[in-house]
Formats: structure tokens, sequence, C-alpha cells
């Protein structure tokens, strides 16, 4: 078993940044696929970038791409989303994931663990 924290999320102005740490705790994540999705209020939940268990292959919605960046750091047993270039349309809670996976993953159903969530708000 493994549990997830989000945090970092908060308001910011559209063009701003925000990063988001996904800190784990009960095992080690070095053999864990991880992912960060959001849903937005009324909407369903939506992946949003994912990284390999070393880190060397991360993968990104269009939606964000060349905006964000995920990152992890085993050691710390925590991965990162680096938020830069903020929209309104980013606002949403924004959830950690992890799955024991090797392969891609873009699902939802395909991380059985997941954090609380953590909300981000951009305003215009």
């Amino acid at each position: 078993q493994v549990q997830l924290v989000e945090s970092g999320g908060g308001l910011v102005q559209a063009g701003g940044s925000l990063r988001l740490s996904c800190a784990a705790s009960g095992r080690t994540i070095s053999r864990f696929t991880m992912g960060w999705f959001r849903q937005a209020p009324g909407k369903e939940r939506e992946f949003v970038a994912g990284i390999s268990w070393s880190g060397g292959r991360a993968y990104y919605a269009d939606s964000v791409k060349g905006r964000f960046t995920i990152s992890r750091d085993n050691a710390k047993n925590t991965v990162y989303l680096q938020m830069n270039s903020l929209k309104p349309e980013d606002t949403a809670v924004y959830y950690c994931a992890a799955t024991q996976s090797p392969r891609e993953r873009l699902y939802s159903y395909e991380y059985p663990y997941w954090g609380q969530g953590t909300q981000v708000t951009v305003s215009s």
C-alpha cells in the first residue's frame, strides 16, 4: 500500500506558475509509474502528465504540453508538477496517482493509488 499527499495548490493569476508536490509514504515509489490528473467542476477527471519509474520518460496531455513539467525524486519519494503559463482553464483539483505498471498509463482506472487532491485556481 502506498499513501499519497499532494501540496502546493493555491490561487494564482493567469500567466503565473505553481509547483505541486506529491509525497509518498508506505512504500518506495521507485518502481511505480506516477501520474497527475485533474478534475474541474462538472467535468470528468482527466490525465495531465505521467512519468516512468526512473523519470527517463515523461508524457503529457496536449493541453499542457510545453507549459507543465513532471519530475520525480525517488530518493525523496516525491513527484512534482511544475506548472507555468497558467490559464483559467487549468483551474481544477489536481490529483497525484500511482501504479506499479511500468508502462505508459493515461487513464484514471489504471491507477489504484490516489491522493486527496489539491485545489488550483487560476484567475483571469
